[in-house]
């Protein structure tokens, strides 16, 4: 009877096994949850697009397409044919998230991978950089400047053995160049909560030039846009176009599509001449305001190679804001952002900051920021 019983159970088990070993490896049931293996770590990658990461810096994205920073409307035909194709580089893109992972990789799919700026490190051109908890750095990926080519994908580890606690993390998309697919890579085991959310809710707005893009910082977390929201701890949208923002209409009416919490109008750098300037700025700054009666706005002239016709048409912008009432508008002088250095150790090549220049940027333009917001510290 007892011998009975056992063949019973084991016609059962032989039943259902197929079925039960299937359920227990959810491998074999969606390819997201494969394990790999990075360094001889083993980890399991998921689309870095889709929930529980969250991607920030692109308010026109919709699922499916490619990231870009403008929306469809924008066309060679109504802005500068270069704001087109830069459109695809990622900067001030952010991918958000949090979880226990003690460890953390990635492997992207890079739109030029045989970028090479020259005057740029890679690993700023299109590297990654980690950041948690809001401000301790973790990582730098650096695509591999001295090859050839950037590999695809390129894999990488940033984060070899955590505590085990949750933590939210940042990881900050290149500044000069696309992402056609990213993937996270967590410990199997990883648990994800969804990422704290910021102290200012709505983002802050950058548009200018190759400096707003980030030139030439040597990380992708280093240009002063982002240590500013580092710093108050919002998102941002980057819509510097290098070589490319000639002020037009269709670019303010874009900003001002945006919800924001404060905006950055910095093009000095790429209008041709004075008289471009004086037919555009005002103008978009009009633009902006009209559609954001109530949001703080920061406008800066060129930090090098200025010149008084220029700087003073830019001036006037801020004058007139001034005049007519308005209370919440800032101008900065971009000389005097720099003016505690030299400006022999502030740039790469007499235009574009370095590290340094950053800093003194953010340093300089934060107290503004601050009061702008209503932060007291």
């Amino acid at each position: 009877m007892k011998a009975k019983f056992y063949i019973a159970l084991l016609a059962l088990a032989a039943l259902y096994a197929p079925e039960s070993l299937a359920q227990s490896d959810i491998s074999k049931l969606d390819s997201n949850f494969a394990v790999e293996k990075v360094d001889g770590m083993p980890v399991v990658y998921r689309d870095a697009l889709e929930a529980p990461f969250v991607l920030e810096g692109f308010p026109f994205w919709e699922k499916g397409k490619p990231l870009r920073r403008v929306p469809d409307s924008v066309t060679p035909e109504n802005v500068s044919p270069g704001v087109f194709s830069l459109a695809n580089h990622t900067s001030g893109g952010v991918i958000r998230f949090r979880t226990d992972a003690k460890v953390i990789t990635i492997k992207a799919s890079i739109r030029n991978r045989k970028m090479n700026m020259g005057h740029m490190p890679s690993t700023g051109s299109s590297g990654f950089d980690l950041f948690m908890d809001k401000d301790v750095y973790v990582k730098t990926v650096n695509p591999s400047h001295w090859q050839s080519e950037i590999p695809d994908p390129l894999i990488a580890p940033l984060k070899h053995s955590g505590d085990g606690k949750m933590h939210d993390y940042t990881l900050y998309l290149p500044l000069y160049n696309g992402v056609n697919k990213l993937e996270i890579g967590v410990s199997p085991d990883a648990k994800f909560e969804p990422p704290t959310p910021h102290k200012i809710k709505k983002p802050i707005v950058f548009y200018g030039s190759s400096i707003t893009q980030g030139a030439c910082a040597s990380r992708t977390s280093m240009p002063y846009m982002a240590l500013l929201c580092r710093d108050v701890d919002a998102p941002f949208v980057n819509l510097g176009f290098s070589g490319n923002a000639r002020g037009e209409p269709k670019m303010a009416q874009v900003v001002a599509s945006i919800d924001m919490s404060a905006f950055f109008l910095d093009y000095d750098h790429n209008a041709r001449s004075a008289q471009e300037l004086a037919d555009t700025h005002e103008k978009f700054f009009k633009t902006v305001r009209k559609a954001h009666p109530n949001v703080p706005i920061i406008i800066l002239s060129r930090t090098t190679c200025a010149r008084e016709d220029r700087t003073a048409v830019i001036r006037k912008t801020y004058e007139n804001a001034v005049k007519n009432g308005d209370k919440k508008v800032w101008f900065f002088d971009g000389r005097d952002l720099f003016k505690e250095l030299p400006e022999s150790i502030l740039t790469v090549d007499g235009v574009h900051p370095n590290d340094i220049g950053f800093y003194l940027m953010y340093k300089n333009t934060l107290p503004a920021l601050k009061k702008a917001l209503g932060i007291k510290k």
